[in-house]
């Protein structure tokens, strides 16, 4: 592991749509700092045809693309290799949460960002609210689109700084009409789908609070533990979660909505699944494979996660927060209408077994209507 002091910083510039101003404003930091006397390179750089960005890139050394053939056709990612080699005090990257094309070495630029952490240089870069791994869902409830690229949200912890770029959701549109964001065709698809204003100020309000609970994090990090900015401290926090994983596709927003929780109260979070073999093996393809899928993304998330030993779930569930001292459990609202009778579900055992813990039924999101 990379020496922390000899760690690079980054620098996020958050926005919560595309035209609020994050790389315009990430390369004007960049003029400024090559003006006083800073070494600055731009590692990759997407113009997207908005010339009052471009601009901003004159007297910027630029790294070439690095060229990657996959099936057939050529496509350009940013160069790491080539970016450590020169090693500016530095490096600008646009679009953190972009997904490489297979054979660039690293799956995604978020993970080229960390080794140019690692390398000791300094990034600057963007993205929007939207791709914050544990607002997927929130995201999916206000747009109707499931966003695909995500980072998780200790990268974004990883941040020694996240500024919001923002502007009204009016002026944003103003700017798309006027074709500064899109090309004309693209715009009016814009207009007609992502970019309405009720979903522009609803994306905008979470960016704000996004960031607001970032910087209580970092407060939280300075005045409590040494080390790493963006660690989460557990001194002072009495809190613990439990996340019961099952293959149900609802397993995968029950974890977001954990660790988001688990972030805010500086809580450590477990996800756990109970199996009567208390192996994946022993479980049919399509059941282990949803399992296994929905505990790998919760150790993505730095999650600690568990394969649990019992012929009562609930019961199992019960017994491991107890003695790992879980002060709250958080469970899938069950598909199927709740019975009357207790104790017919799992959910509704585990709601009467676990009277002195809190226990939250998370119902999964969807869109909203019109």
């Amino acid at each position: 592991m990379a020496d922390p002091a000899a760690r690079g910083r980054l620098k996020i510039f958050l926005g919560y749509a595309a035209g609020v101003g994050k790389t315009y404003q990430m390369l004007e930091e960049a003029q400024q700092l090559q003006r006083a006397g800073t070494d600055v390179i731009i590692g990759y750089f997407e113009p997207h045809g908005r010339k009052d960005t471009i601009a901003r890139t004159e007297g910027l050394e630029t790294i070439p693309r690095r060229k990657i053939e996959y099936r057939g056709s050529w496509f350009e990612e940013m160069d790491t290799d080539a970016i450590v080699a020169r090693h500016p005090e530095v490096c600008v990257v646009d679009e953190f949460p972009h997904t490489n094309v297979p054979g660039a070495g690293r799956a995604k630029r978020w993970e080229d960002v960390l080794a140019l952490l690692d390398a000791g240089i300094e990034v600057l870069t963007t993205m929007n609210v939207q791709h914050i791994e544990s607002l997927n869902d929130q995201i999916y409830q206000i747009t109707g689109i499931r966003v695909r690229e995500t980072i998780p949200d200790w990268v974004v912890r990883e941040a020694n700084e996240v500024v919001m770029v923002d502007l009204t959701p009016r002026a944003l549109l103003n700017r798309l009409e006027r074709g500064v964001v899109y090309a004309p065709e693209k715009a009016t698809r814009a207009l007609l789908n992502f970019f309405k204003e009720p979903t522009l100020a609803a994306l905008r309000e979470l960016a704000l609070r996004q960031t607001a609970h970032e910087v209580d994090i970092r407060q939280a990090v300075e005045e409590g533990t040494q080390g790493l900015a963006g660690a989460v401290p557990a001194a002072g926090s009495q809190d613990r979660i439990l996340i019961h994983v099952t293959d149900d596709p609802s397993s995968a927003a029950l974890i977001r909505r954990g660790r988001r929780v688990a972030d805010y109260l500086h809580a450590d979070c477990f996800a756990v699944c109970v199996l009567k073999e208390g192996d994946l093996a022993a479980l049919p393809a399509k059941e282990r494979e949803a399992i296994e899928r929905h505990l790998t993304f919760a150790r993505n998330l730095h999650v600690e996660t568990r394969v649990l030993k019992g012929d009562d779930a609930a019961a199992t569930v019960v017994d491991f927060a107890r003695v790992h001292q879980i002060t709250q459990i958080f469970l899938a609202r069950p598909r199927r209408a709740w019975k009357l009778r207790i104790g017919r579900t799992v959910a509704q055992k585990i709601v009467q077994l676990a009277e002195d813990m809190q226990v939250t039924v998370v119902a999964e999101r969807r869109p909203a209507p019109g």
